[in-house]
């Protein structure tokens, strides 16, 4: 695996590929971002990953100045993983000048959920992804379904601006205990890390009420809408009745993350997505429904 640092040297060791698989990530790697690895290798050649700690889509009362970085350790995962090309940069290789120019994502996406409660997040996140993909000029690129908003905002991004590559999605990977795989699940303390499966567990309820509310025959479209809200409201409280503060805990159309209506009521058509602190510690999941 060869690193390089500016993209002057990516750009010459990728002059002339036409199927480069990328995979963009912030480091302190672990084996969900393996398997999106795995993915790229599968799809195409050679395969590039990034490492970059991007300050663009931290807020200010965020945790950019200790997020993990353990390029080492990252470095050997990417070689076990068969990663041909790692661009790692800094700040100021990708941001030789003040980045004054953003991608604004729109309402109703950009938002909402993740960019309600983290204002500017999806624009920092469009904006990086965006020149990342100016950088690389990949064939597709693969992200994960744990980060579900996230690739809702990059597929969008790539359709509008009409560049020529494709998203691939991997799947959430998770612990034996059902936690999702997160570079943040290291801030956890032995405690946290022990309750920190209920998060999975609480979506799970919800996604089975839903299914189970969807499919009651006794039931019209608005009692089932109301019944569908009741849900969502026990599963928060029961999240905080364990020591949890739910930022959201919601079902939405997988389609694009609006409040369901009459018309999405039948399985397939819904998402549940959550985020909560546990302590310190912000963790996002979701599950289909």
């Amino acid at each position: 695996m060869k690193i390089v640092r500016t993209v002057a040297e990516l750009r010459s060791e990728l002059a002339g590929c036409t199927r480069t698989a990328f995979v963009p990530t912030m480091g302190n790697l672990h084996a969900g971002h393996q398997s999106l690895l795995h993915i790229a290798a599968g799809a195409g050649s050679p395969v590039v990953a990034s490492i970059f700690v991007n300050p663009l889509q931290f807020g200010p009362n965020e945790d950019f100045s200790r997020y993990p970085r353990t390029f080492d350790a990252d470095c050997d995962k990417l070689r076990s993983a068969g990663t041909d090309l790692l661009f790692a940069p800094g700040v100021e290789d990708l941001y030789p000048v003040e980045q004054r120019f953003r991608v604004s994502t729109p309402n109703g996406l950009g938002d909402i959920l993740e960019g309600e409660f983290r204002p500017g997040f999806f624009e920092g996140v469009a904006t990086v992804v965006l020149k990342l993909f100016n950088c690389v000029q990949p064939a597709c690129a693969v992200f994960g379904r744990k980060d579900y908003q996230q690739l809702m905002v990059v597929r969008q991004m790539v359709e509008q601006f009409n560049l020529p590559m494709s998203i691939l999605a991997g799947e959430t990977l998770r612990e034996s205990d059902g936690l999702a795989m997160s570079s943040r699940n290291g801030y956890l303390s032995a405690a946290e890390r022990a309750e920190a499966p209920a998060l999975q567990a609480a979506l799970r309820t919800l996604t089975d009420q839903a299914l189970a509310i969807i499919g009651d025959a006794g039931l019209d479209a608005a009692q089932r809408l109301h019944r569908l809200a009741q849900a969502e409201r026990a599963a928060a409280h029961g999240l905080r009745a364990r020591g949890w503060v739910p930022d959201y805990l919601c079902l939405r159309r997988r389609s694009d993350l609006q409040a369901p209506q009459a018309t999405d009521l039948q399985p397939g058509a819904l998402v549940a997505l959550a985020a909560a602190k546990l302590g310190a510690t912000r963790l996002i999941d979701n599950l289909e429904c």
